[in-house]
């Protein structure tokens, strides 16, 4: 863990030798010690302003001041061509929903001209706290940026299995052949990952912690072997665990002790190979419908005759 009295030093450190450091403090110290086109990629999801225990404002106003002070610092250290991925969703307030990406958004279409979005993907996902005066929520966004031109972009390290993998053409001059890749489909920019409960393989203390597979497909696809990926608010560290097994470099910045903590073990336990990750391949369980999980309640059909009878 990097302590404030070695703060420059331990992050150059980092950004030539070490394969992954955390800075338990303020990210923006971390970032103003950080050179000039030094990241690679950066993958986050900062705080949402909703009153939780680790957040210390809980308005929109916050959110925005905070994103208009460390925005340019991450474009400042991020190298030409590369990548920051902002993952987000909404701040809700008496039941008024802000949409977060929006205002990052425009953030960065203010303070950072050089800067292009190349994605807005939408993250969705099964389970989460059911509405009732409203639809539930079910998705959240992240936004893909560049840093000019010449980016990477390696399709085929995310590929996944077709739909329909014997299609074939039925006219012109590939007729007759297989009509989608061997190697696979783009992902798209809708991403069904299941996000981290309480029975999830990854779970940790942290209250709000994202999986695994989200950092890693943005790794796989937007950097190379041995960058250096940047995360100025790690919490549990799922980022920094992606970077490791992607073989990749991680540096990031924990304003929690003991969330840096969590954060701390896991890159431990991963560069032991002994960290506890939901593969980025894995299907999505759909539960049978006769299991006794998915079955309706003996009292259903009587009430629903009730009350249509009513």
């Amino acid at each position: 863990m990097i302590h404030r009295k070695a703060l420059t030093a331990v992050a150059n450190s980092i950004l030539h030798n070490q394969p992954a450091g955390i800075f338990n403090g303020d990210c923006v110290e971390l970032l103003k010690a950080l050179p000039d086109d030094s990241i690679s990629l950066t993958v986050t999801s900062p705080p949402y302003r909703m009153g939780k225990e680790y957040e210390p404002g809980n308005e929109v106003t916050d959110f925005i001041a905070a994103h208009e002070l460390i925005i340019p610092e991450v474009i400042r250290i991020t190298r030409p061509g590369g990548s920051v991925c902002w993952q987000v969703g909404y701040n809700v307030k008496d039941n008024n929903l802000t949409p977060l990406d929006y205002l990052v958004f425009d953030v960065m279409r203010r303070s950072c001209p050089e800067v292009v979005l190349r994605n807005r993907i939408i993250w969705t996902f099964g389970h989460g706290k059911h509405g009732y005066n409203r639809f539930s929520g079910r998705h959240e966004m992240i936004l893909w940026f560049t840093k000019g031109e010449g980016y990477n972009f390696n399709l085929d390290a995310v590929r996944i299995p077709q739909k329909y993998p014997g299609k074939k053409a039925t006219k012109g001059p590939r007729k007759g052949e297989y009509s989608g890749n061997p190697a696979g489909k783009n992902p798209s920019d809708v991403w069904d990952i299941p996000n981290v409960k309480a029975n999830h393989i990854e779970k940790t203390g942290h209250p709000c912690q994202f999986p695994v597979a989200i950092p890693q497909r943005l790794i796989r696809a937007l950097s190379q072997e041995n960058d250096l990926i940047f995360d100025p608010f790690s919490g549990s560290g799922s980022t920094g665990v992606a970077a490791l097994l992607e073989k990749r470099r991680f540096l990031g910045a924990e304003l929690n002790k003991s969330y840096c903590d969590i954060a701390q073990n896991r890159l431990e336990q991963t560069q032991r190979g002994k960290v506890r990750v939901r593969p980025l391949d894995q299907q999505v369980h759909v539960p049978n419908p006769n299991s006794a999980l998915a079955t309706r309640p003996p009292h259903f059909g009587s009430s629903l005759k009730t009350l249509l009878n009513e």
